[in-house]
């Protein structure tokens, strides 16, 4: 019988939590509402948790308050997407409670979930029922009811899990779009299985992937641009920046051994990102063994492209380069993803550009960075992801300079924000030309399904092409035609200009004849065709 949990138990189940999140994430991603190539919320909640135990395997305490600290401080900074914010706030609310009692038994953990379920509510300013809010609550108020009289935690954990896996298959009637997707919350998912793998622990199970096969399209991108690490040399515990691709991967290779590649890589430094299939992997890792990180890398397949960077010596370079900087009053940073529009905002003026988007949404700590970075009294952040957004709101609190976040849900939106900008006005007047400036903005998306459903109305199959406006609009087979019947959809008298930002996967004179077609049919407006390099989408169609 085990009534109260220790400190190295606690670590124990921390790292277990993360064990078996990131054994069943790839299933998180697949519960995506839209069947489109970008789930990425296991994957974000799978970040979190790996900065979360990082934090708490470098504290080495004997003390539960230090390491229930760092289990809050890790999740913070290592926070992605609007699911790794949520969790971190759940985790900040569990570690308050837990910090402040002189033993974990089930009440006090109890407790722990209730106190974390508040944070994560107040966090979000609409809050939702049939998320994740949804399953943490439920599971809260039912372990305060049952923890009197369950003090063993094996019993205790079985009775939470249970009621809630109850309530995760209740979401799709709280949510009609997880009901018209035939899916269960996927925010909820990933926290029933960071539960689970707790329990494992306590119970002395082993940890288990999901049964269920899911028909994802695993992507790689044509071109993937590697970004220069930018830090606070003082902060550097790791000095070599280690990238490369693994290609040509041996016929006895699996997924698990990508898996295996990049918890070695984890033990062997940071900033670890490992993502791809077996056809090709992108690798990051800030090791001080590179040739280890490129040694063990070579027994998944050969490698391509290596690039390793001195980051000692590159960030005293930028140490020189900001002091040589005037500071100036205002500034501006940008979350994107695609060469093309990194070269865009630039030209617009914007001071850095962080790559990030779909499927790669930067965590707490990278926005934090490269805020730091721009010489200015207040620097405006342009998300361009509504699932960036809570990490650029919870950053504002971390960042040295004043931080304005201006809520861009797309790319386009982020453009004509920046455009807009006038370093001679004030910040306030700043933010209410650029604000209504994004909201001026039609974005269209264009790309394809990755697996059958219905839904919106439509039959969908995997590899349909389909065209998106918050809601599927159109489907198809080809790109272009699908395009011109999503624009046909929403257009109307007040559209004056159309934009067709090019994705990585749609070649010039693909998007020149979707641009002169256009041109025939709407004659009086103006039709521009720009690189934009994204991934995963053929269109990012802007209206104004």
């Amino acid at each position: 019988m085990l009534t109260y949990i220790d400190n190295e138990l606690l670590k124990k189940i921390i790292i277990g939590a993360k064990q078996n999140l990131d054994l069943n994430k790839a299933y998180v991603d697949s519960l995506n509402v839209f069947p489109v190539p970008d789930g990425d919320t296991g994957t974000n909640m799978s970040l979190t948790m790996t900065a979360t135990v990082r934090e708490v395997e470098q504290e080495n305490t004997d003390n539960i308050a230090d390491t229930i600290h760092a289990f809050s401080k890790g999740a913070l900074k290592g926070a992605r997407g609007n699911s790794g914010v949520i969790l971190s706030q759940i985790f900040k609310g569990m570690a308050e409670v837990i910090s402040q009692a002189k033993i974990i038994n089930t009440k006090t953990f109890a407790k722990a979930l209730s106190n974390g379920s508040d944070k994560a509510y107040d966090a979000v300013t609409h809050p939702k029922e049939g998320t994740i809010l949804t399953v943490i609550r439920v599971i809260g108020d039912y372990a305060n009811k049952i923890a009197l009289r369950n003090t063993d935690f094996v019993e205790f954990f079985e009775k939470i899990l249970q009621k809630g896996e109850e309530i995760l298959l209740q979401t799709p009637e709280m949510l009609p779009v997880l009901k018209k997707a035939g899916v269960i919350d996927a925010g909820g998912q990933g926290l029933l299985y960071i539960l689970i793998g707790m329990y494992n622990i306590i119970a002395g199970k082993e940890m288990t992937a999901v049964e269920e096969e899911t028909e994802t399209i695993k992507e790689t991108p044509k071109q993937v641009y590697f970004e220069a690490d930018i830090h606070n040399l003082d902060d550097i515990r790791y000095g070599y920046c280690t990238e490369f691709f693994v290609i040509n991967l041996k016929k006895s290779a699996t997924t698990a051994d990508i898996d295996k590649l990049r918890d070695k890589l984890s033990e062997l430094g940071d900033s670890v990102i490992v993502v791809g299939d077996l056809q090709l992997v992108k690798v990051h890792v800030h090791t001080n063994n590179p040739d280890k990180a490129l040694s063990y890398a070579l027994n998944l397949g050969e490698l391509d492209k290596p690039k390793i960077e001195n980051m000692f010596e590159q960030n005293r370079q930028l140490k020189k380069e900001k002091e040589k900087q005037v500071k100036k009053a205002q500034g501006m940073v940008s979350i994107s993803s695609g060469k093309g529009f990194k070269e865009l905002f630039t030209e617009l003026g914007v001071d850095a550009v962080l790559e990030g988007g779909q499927t790669m949404n930067p965590s707490v700590s990278d926005i934090v960075d490269i805020v730091n970075s721009v010489p200015a009294d207040t620097v405006f952040i342009f998300p361009n992801n509504k699932n960036i957004i809570l990490a650029c709101e919870q950053a504002r609190e971390l960042t040295k300079n004043k931080l304005v976040v201006v809520a861009t849900n797309n790319i386009p939106m982020g453009v004509a924000a920046a455009m807009t900008f006038d370093s001679e006005s004030d910040v306030d007047e700043n933010l209410k030309i650029m604000q209504k400036a994004a909201c001026s903005i039609k974005c269209l998306q264009i790309t394809h399904a990755v697996r059958d459903t219905e839904l919106d109305g439509f039959e969908l199959h995997n590899g349909d092409i389909i065209g998106l406006k918050k809601h599927i609009l159109a489907q198809g087979k080809d790109i272009n035609q699908v395009a011109k019947d999503t624009i046909e959809k929403v257009i109307d008298d007040d559209i004056v200009t159309i934009t067709l930002y090019y994705g990585e996967d749609m070649d010039e004179e693909k998007a020149n004849e979707l641009r002169d077609s256009l041109s025939h049919t709407y004659p009086d407006r103006d039709i521009i065709a720009v690189y934009g390099g994204q991934p995963h989408y053929y269109y990012l169609i802007s209206l104004e």
